[in-house]
């Protein structure tokens, strides 16, 4: 070491450290800036919110807030709702009762009638005749219908007819079960002197139409 004149004697150059006496190989190595390894940063937490709704826990509803969670939402597959399907409506159905009641009124209609029928009474013949066949002066004519029917129960309506342009209202009477025969009598009377020649006419109107008359002479010198 050699002290130049002057000055304190300059200190000499240290030996590089070196590692290990039992490591021959080490060699220091500088690397570069861009070549060194550093942690990557940890992410920033994202707060998250818990709402308790009372369920078990491992049920609660986590609601996630800050940045990325809209990325993070959308790249989560978005449930499917499912597709509401309006149900056809119902086909009417016939009422089970419909096909009962019809038959039930078919049947009433059908005894209704055939007791009407069974109890109508027919007619089998009309006949109409006069106690005197020449009237005299102020006298009265006897008239007698007789109505001979088939003996079932029913209902006569029958009205006169005179000749004279008169008639009597509709009248009606009762033939009893068993009554084959019905006697309707009409009294005419006359008066003052004349000749002339009458007609008197029973109508049967029901259960069927069917008429009769008589002639008889009024004469009154």
């Amino acid at each position: 070491m050699t002290i130049p004149d002057g000055g304190p004697p300059a200190p000499e150059p240290l030996p590089p450290a070196r590692p290990d006496a039992g490591d021959d190989e080490y060699s220091a190595t500088v690397l570069a800036s861009h070549w060194v390894q550093r942690p990557e940063p940890e992410p920033a937490p994202v707060p998250t919110l818990v709402v308790d709704s009372g369920a078990a826990p491992g049920d609660a509803t986590v609601l996630r807030f800050g940045p990325g969670v809209t990325a993070a939402l959308a790249r989560r597959p978005h449930p499917t709702l499912p597709t509401l399907v309006t149900p056809p409506a119902p086909r009417r159905r016939p009422q089970r009762h419909a096909l009962p009641a019809l038959v039930l009124v078919a049947a009433v209609l059908f005894l209704f009638w055939r007791q009407h029928t069974a109890s109508a009474v027919a007619v089998r013949e009309v006949s109409v005749t006069a106690a005197r066949q020449t009237l005299g002066c102020d006298s009265t004519a006897g008239i007698v219908g007789v109505v001979r029917t088939d003996g079932r129960p029913g209902t006569l309506s029958y009205r006169w007819v005179r000749s004279d342009g008169t008639s009597s209202d509709v009248r009606h009477t009762e033939v009893v079960r068993g009554q084959r025969q019905v006697r309707i009598e009409l009294l005419w009377s006359f008066q003052g002197p004349g000749r002339h020649t009458a007609v008197a006419e029973l109508r049967l109107l029901s259960p069927e139409r069917r008429s009769a008359e008589v002639r008889f002479v009024y004469d009154c010198p």
